[in-house]
């Protein structure tokens, strides 16, 4: 019997979303308690010069699997997927302490990335699926929950493990920590209506599969704006060494903690105002945030620009997934959601090898890569209000159109 579709006063926050929300955080915590030790990591494997190939690598990954995990998402179902993802993130930290080499650890990061590219996909799509449109916005914002308190426990965990014990005792905590999130997923139930089972021919992609046309718009919005978040992880940790902030991952504590304070603010403003209003906001704030971190001297201003920056990310992630789901039909969720994020990963992919490339390991070159990042962002705020003028006049004519017939 098939499951009736939720209505606008369908409640979502149950006790099946909770266990989400919470597999969620700890996956989250996993990936995330790595990113500010990497950096440090790679140096004294003696790659300090391979820094943008952390994160591109990563990114790289996850962009290539995406296609494979927006399919098997709408055919297999939504748990198995994330439990895939998470089974990744158990192994690959595992793996850490073993591959000591920077081509070993390389390779590593690379094959680490199929974990992004699974989880979040099959998470989103759940997410649609248990809510009506009308709050499709504000319910994405809540399952993010888990993700923004695990990215903001997260780095200040693993940087403080790394002070008092070592890199190898953060790459065997992420790797418990993932682990939790697999059990945690066993207990939920899968909302896609008719989940197949899963066969090999799964995973012959059609060109047609690859991406989901409906989502062209949302995925540029994220592409032009993730190259920060390529950019921001892969330079900080240096900065704030610089500044004399030694806990490496207090920046990323600070900008998830506003991250996920606007979070149901902005999801319910989308669901009200439309997308695209929301959009804007986001991208300015992302322009202001980038340019004040280029010329950051001190732990303050650096404190405010992680601030300003999660206030951007809190408002854009749901929102854009909202609107690729808005989009798109109900039977390619899945796919719409992995569209999305192949822009991301290559936003970010792009942002932590273009910036690495400026940074040259050199203090006085970080505010090029962090003024690129603003005029990028600028460029999303032009291309949202063009299309939001656009789509204005659309409704104009279109309702001038309807008194016409009518008179």
């Amino acid at each position: 019997m098939t499951k009736p579709a939720p209505t606008a006063d369908t409640p979502y926050f149950n006790f099946q979303f909770a266990l989400l929300c919470t597999s969620n955080f700890l996956f989250s915590t996993s990936f995330s308690m790595l990113i500010p030790e990497l950096p440090g990591y790679l140096t004294q494997l003696g790659g300090a010069d391979y820094k943008g190939l952390i994160i591109s690598l990563f990114t790289l990954m996850a962009g290539i699997s995406r296609p494979f995990s927006g399919k098997l998402t709408d055919t297999v179902g939504r748990m198995p997927v994330m439990i895939f993802g998470s089974l990744v993130c158990v192994v690959c930290s595992l793996l850490y302490p073993v591959l000591t080499t920077v081509s070993g650890f390389l390779l590593l990061r690379f094959f680490h990335g199929f974990s992004t590219g699974f989880k979040p996909t099959a998470t989103s799509a759940y997410g649609a699926d248990v809510v009506h449109e009308s709050r499709r916005g504000e319910a994405l914002g809540a399952l993010a929950i888990g993700y923004s308190l695990g990215s903001s426990i997260g780095p200040l965990a693993g940087s403080y493990i790394v002070m008092h014990y070592s890199y190898s005792t953060m790459f065997y905590i992420s790797s418990l920590a993932a682990l939790g999130s697999v059990g945690i997923l066993y207990n939920i139930r899968e909302t896609l209506a008719q989940p197949q089972k899963f066969s090999f021919s799964l995973l012959k992609i059609q060109r047609s599969e690859i991406f989901e046309k409906t989502s062209l718009r949302p995925a540029i919005i994220m592409l032009l704006l993730t190259f920060s978040i390529g950019c921001v992880v892969t330079l900080t940790p240096d900065l704030s060494e610089s500044i004399g902030m030694h806990n490496k991952g207090f920046f990323y504590a600070c900008y998830t903690i506003t991250s996920l304070l606007i979070r149901f603010i902005a999801g319910k403003a989308s669901d009200r105002h439309g997308r695209i209003i929301v959009l804007v906001f986001s991208s300015l704030t992302m322009v202001l945030g980038m340019t004040l971190l280029a010329f950051t001297h001190t732990i303050p201003l650096f404190i405010v620009s992680a601030s300003v920056l999660g206030l951007s990310v809190g408002m854009n992630g749901p929102t854009l997934m909202a609107w690729a789901v808005d989009l798109c039909h109900p039977d390619h969720r899945g796919r719409a959601v992995a569209s999305v994020y192949i822009a991301l990963e290559l936003g970010i992919g792009s942002g932590a090898l273009l910036s690495g490339w400026l940074y040259q390991n050199k203090i006085e070159n970080l505010v090029y890569p962090f003024l690129l990042t603003a005029l990028l962002s600028f460029s999303a705020t032009v291309l949202l209000l063009l299309w939001f003028r656009k789509e204005k006049n659309s409704k104009r004519l279109a309702q001038t159109e309807h008194f016409d017939i009518a008179e």
